[in-house]
């Protein structure tokens, strides 16, 4: 890895940083330092929504120190929430909200969207107020994940071993699947995992960001 990564991930998530790791993007990450979860969506579209979040993550990492080492980093911020019958379920507060998610899933479909927020810091100088929009990138993917039967009993062995914490419908696709859970998806599967790596790819080039 390199000594000074290019790129801050505003986020302490496991699973973003594997992902990052996986594409050969050296990277530091941090928690953005402030609790989403005590924020509510109003009137926000889901897509709105997890722009909105994934913005807010990325903006509060751009003013943390790391942000500005080795002559500045380009932060990603990402937020990731399920829809199902118009109604955005996020992360569970509590084994029994994460119990009811779970079981909601079964033999149906709900959408997963992933936000990502990019804030160019690389070369910058000046106060975060007046940041030109063009190193600034905002963007949503989704994919549609369909559920087959899961009984029961391995719910409540899921639930109980905590694995459900700090994630978007109490899930991770790539676990559940190792799990041998009966889950498809249309979309690129990393949408579902917290990092859509297809559009973040392209943005990344598109902002001359390459992995070694």
């Amino acid at each position: 890895m390199n000594a000074s990564p290019t790129i801050l991930l505003a986020s302490r998530s496991a699973r973003r940083q594997r992902l990052l790791d996986e594409a050969g993007l050296p990277h530091v990450a941090e928690a953005p330092g402030f609790e989403d979860g005590a924020l509510e969506p109003g009137t926000a579209t889901p897509r709105g929504w997890v722009a909105s979040l994934a913005y807010l993550k990325a903006w509060a990492g751009a003013h943390k120190p790391s942000a500005l080492e080795g002559g500045g980093r380009l932060v990603i911020g990402a937020d990731t929430t399920c829809v199902m019958n118009g109604r955005m379920i996020g992360t569970p507060r509590d084994p029994e909200e994460a119990r009811g998610m779970l079981r909601a899933f079964r033999n149906t479909e709900h959408e997963v969207l992933t936000g990502v927020a990019l804030i160019d810091l690389r070369g910058f100088a000046g106060s975060l107020a007046e940041l030109p929009p063009r190193r600034t990138r905002v963007f949503v993917d989704s994919a549609s994940v369909r559920w087959g039967n899961v009984d029961d009993a391995a719910i409540e062995a899921y639930v109980e071993g905590g694995a459900w914490q700090g994630k978007a419908g109490a899930y991770n696709l790539a676990e559940r699947l190792e799990a041998g859970w009966p889950i498809v998806w249309s979309g690129d599967p990393t949408a579902v995992m917290g990092l859509p790596m297809e559009k973040l790819g392209r943005a990344l080039a598109a902002m001359q960001v390459g992995s070694d």
